[in-house]
């Protein structure tokens, strides 16, 4: 049976008794006092993955931002477009957050 990090998405789905994902477990991101709010530039049209790497290092936590927008972002790819306004996770309450 696979593991998933804890940086993904996925970390909290279950397995059922095949050994196969239950359904998605989506993981919040809470809203913190200290979080940054955000217009998406256009260098990151449809590349939540280059915003994710620029801030947190990582591409891996493209999946963040629709987790903690989820008001504003609906398709993490599409509805990633300059103009729209997101809040941002500070990346040491991220990292507390998904036990990182």
């Amino acid at each position: 049976m696979a593991e998933y990090k804890k940086s993904s998405p996925w970390n909290t789905t279950k397995y059922t008794t095949n050994s196969t994902l239950s359904h998605f477990q989506i993981r919040p991101v809470p809203a913190e006092a200290d979080d940054v709010l955000y217009e998406i530039e256009p260098q990151y049209i449809y590349r939540p993955d280059l915003l994710a790497y620029d801030i947190y290092g990582t591409p891996k936590l493209w999946w963040v931002f629709t987790q903690r927008n989820m008001n504003v972002i609906q398709d993490p790819i599409y509805d990633f477009v300059p103009g729209t306004q997101i809040f941002l996770p500070k990346k040491d309450n991220l990292l507390r957050v998904l036990g990182v």
